[in-house]
């Protein structure tokens, strides 16, 4: 399975001129400079076409009439704690379902899966797990809860000390490299991507789930 993610997870720097100082403001009244970079924490996202999943009464046939459950993986939340040096990320998500046919009580799995992806393409670990949709007898809809959890080396997710000291340096008015954007030099913007981790949720989706995600 391909990860796209709709994540920007390199370095975010906000610009801010005026108010109070704050975490990624750009600095002037004593040159040039920003106060702050990230920290190991890793983002948390969905890949694209992996946040929902169809399922049909008769394998094989994927008009709308033939549906039987649709489900959506949403509100996903991240608590981290990198205060050691393994950093713990948690995500948390819900997921919504409903079905077409509401005679009966039901249950239904699905499955999801929890990646750990490095630079925006190494996939460091993955791991599957399930979710349990309970339907009472007449319910249309119902919902549940999921969580995953990765540990992520704290070291390969912090940025070099001279990496970092090139991003924050404060530059003078006047400075050649005043207008530079750090980011812009390969060897700062791969250290970037190097220390740069997500951790992915979705559905564990069969390659022909995929396609019509992909392309209804």
């Amino acid at each position: 399975m391909k990860l796209r993610t709709r994540l920007t997870t390199a370095t975010v720097l906000a610009i801010a001129l005026a108010g109070c100082r704050g975490t990624g403001d750009i600095v002037v009244d004593e040159g040039v400079g920003i106060t702050a970079v990230r920290t190991a924490c890793p983002a948390v996202g969905v890949p694209d076409y992996t946040g929902d999943i169809t399922l049909f009464r008769t394998p094989g046939v994927t008009t709308a009439d033939n549906i039987d459950l649709v489900a959506a993986l949403t509100n996903v939340r991240n608590t981290c704690n990198d205060s050691g040096d393994k950093v713990y990320a948690t995500a948390t998500f819900d997921v919504l379902a409903r079905r077409t046919d509401t005679r009966g009580a039901r249950s239904v799995t699905v499955p999801y899966f929890v990646t750990v992806l490095r630079g925006g393409t190494a996939v460091i670990s993955k791991r599957v797990g399930e979710v349990t949709l309970n339907f009472a007898d007449g319910q249309e809809r119902a919902s549940a809860s999921g969580a995953g959890s990765a540990y992520i080396d704290k070291a390969e997710a912090t940025i070099p000390a001279d990496i970092r000291e090139q991003i924050t340096r404060k530059r003078k008015a006047g400075d050649a490299d005043a207008a530079v954007d750090p980011l812009s030099r390969p060897e700062v913007k791969a250290a970037v991507t190097r220390a740069t981790f997500e951790v992915l949720v979705g559905f564990q989706l069969s390659q022909d789930q995929l396609t019509y995600n992909a392309t209804r």
